[in-house]
């Protein structure tokens, strides 16, 4: 549904007041979202640290966010799919397994960066 709302500073500002909303539902409700948040706390500074380089650091640090923006999306996935289907159900679970190996996608890619940009 289109939103037929001007869009100026106002929108801009609620769209980042629902974004910081999203944020502390994912941390007050996601055991997965606080430990990587954890990780991301003590990884980006070091990431901007170790870098070499502009496109070093992007590397460390960027990977760390896509790893929070999967667990986002994951989290919002499970939340709909709980919501619409409370009971089991195979697609249910297929759509919650996905967004949960979208993650570990994003970790490993965390891991090869790390490993390229510090050992190469």
């Amino acid at each position: 549904m289109s939103s037929t709302e001007a869009r100026g500073p106002r929108q801009i500002w609620r769209a980042l007041q629902w974004s910081i909303k999203g944020l502390r539902a994912a941390w007050r409700h996601e055991a997965s979202f606080r430990l990587e948040g954890y990780l991301f706390v003590v990884l980006f500074p070091l990431g901007l640290w170790l870098g070499d380089g502009a496109v070093e650091k992007a590397m460390l640090c960027g990977s760390l966010v896509l790893v929070l923006s999967a667990e986002l999306l994951n989290s919002a996935v499970e939340a709909i799919v709980d919501k619409a289907s409370p009971e089991f159900h195979e697609l249910a679970g297929r759509a919650k397994d996905m967004g949960s190996a979208a993650v570990l996608l994003l970790m490993f890619n965390v891991a090869l960066c790390w490993s390229l940009v510090l050992f190469a």
